[in-house]
């Protein structure tokens, strides 16, 4: 078969539908990218996929700006539609996104069959402007916020689709942690990076126990505009750290790492767990819907990290947070082990599973996540309070 993938703007779209790609490729089937100009420029991802590129409005700037937009959905519909018509695809599969909406509605105005896959516990605003056309709504979480009772029947859990390099973590054993071996810490926070953890994590692992302090290895994502102050902060500090602006090779970094400190993105958590790996998460609390905060709720439930709102993300509380994951090597290996247990390293076979039977006509098993309306819980279970 021949399926068209809507993804772009963003690592968290681009990265799933590159796993399915790989996926949909190694069982014989056709697979063409749509996407934008910056999901094209994303190093790594569909390297042997055609890629087409297509206008995509954002809704902002008040009416000037909607009609620009409203341009660009135009623009890029009829595009999609010359696509299809010269490459009749089974299915559409878009990842959210305003990237992904000129495809989708044209793959529905010409009656080709559209999945949706949602990445985050909230439902994107896209996703929930094309949930009722949707053949299939593949989700990350049990429980997604905002997706309605009345799209059960078409709601199938599959996670959210990882790369082969990561998945196998979770098959090997936790790397050795004990009261003398170094702790490894990966900071990272999403592709642009955060500053508050540049200004936030150096000063707190500086207030670790000498004893703890010592044994630290540091990888640390910056800002090109941070990273020479983090430098210069870690030397200070006798802490060893390599610093980076952007991670090629996460999964090399991600099998070395004893804890994770950063943001809660989707593909975050999603190969965090799929590694099993513990972790600080500290949302970004200007996520649409605050959707990093649902995110970061099943793992936090689970046991296997610590939620810290960015309201309460200082040096001092890092610190202890650190220290009551640590300075237990007992319980940093629970960590890890709770963490995987709510992963989902087969995410990218159940989502091409379920491309195929819409693709097929078939329809969906609908073994889907718990619905809910959106709720305002500041911290999840288990998480830090203010």
């Amino acid at each position: 078969m021949n399926f068209v993938l809507a993804a772009g703007g963003t690592g968290g779209h681009m990265v799933p539908a590159h796993a399915l790609a790989v996926e949909l490729k190694s069982r014989g089937h056709g697979v063409l990218l749509i996407t934008d100009d910056r999901g094209a420029r994303f190093p790594g991802l569909f390297d042997a996929v055609p890629v087409h590129i297509l206008p995509a409005g954002r809704l902002g700037g008040g009416p000037i700006g909607w009609l620009k937009a409203l341009g660009s959905v135009v623009r890029g519909r009829g595009e999609a539609k010359k696509i299809y018509r010269e490459h009749r695809p089974d299915a559409v599969v878009g990842f959210g996104g305003y990237p992904a909406f000129p495809s989708l509605i044209a793959a529905s105005s010409m009656r080709i069959p559209t999945v949706l896959h949602e990445q985050n516990a909230v439902l994107g605003r896209v996703n929930r402007l094309l949930a009722g056309e949707a053949n299939a709504i593949g989700t990350a979480y049990e429980r997604v916020d905002g997706l309605k009772d009345k799209y059960a029947d078409k709601s199938v859990l599959v996670g959210n689709p990882v790369r082969e390099s990561v998945a196998r973590l979770g098959e090997l054993p936790f790397p050795a942690f004990d009261d003398f071996a170094p702790l490894k810490i990966l900071i990272t926070g999403g592709s642009q990076g955060a500053t508050v953890l540049s200004e936030v994590v150096p000063a707190g692992l500086g207030l670790l126990t000498p004893s703890l302090r010592r044994r630290l290895q540091v990888v640390q994502q910056c800002r090109p505009d941070d990273i020479e102050s983090v430098r210069k902060t870690y030397a200070e500090l006798g802490i060893p750290a390599e610093l980076l602006t952007y991670i090629e090779d996460m999964p090399e970094k991600l099998a070395d790492a004893h804890l994770f400190v950063g943001r809660a993105g989707a593909s975050t958590i999603a190969e965090l767990t799929a590694a099993g790996r513990p972790a600080i998460l500290i949302p970004f609390p200007a996520a649409t819907d605050d959707h990093q905060t649902a995110n970061a709720r099943e793992m936090t439930k689970a046991g296997g990290a610590r939620t810290i709102q960015q309201t309460s993300f200082t040096p001092d509380v890092l610190a202890r947070q650190i220290e009551a994951m640590a300075a237990d090597p007992v319980a940093l290996n629970n960590a890890a082990a709770r963490a995987l247990s709510v992963g989902r390293p087969h995410a990218a076979r159940d989502l091409a599973d379920l491309v195929e039977r819409v693709g097929e006509g078939v329809a969906p098993v609908a073994v889907g996540p718990v619905l809910s309306p959106r709720t305002k819980s500041a911290v999840p279970n288990g998480g830090v309070p203010a």
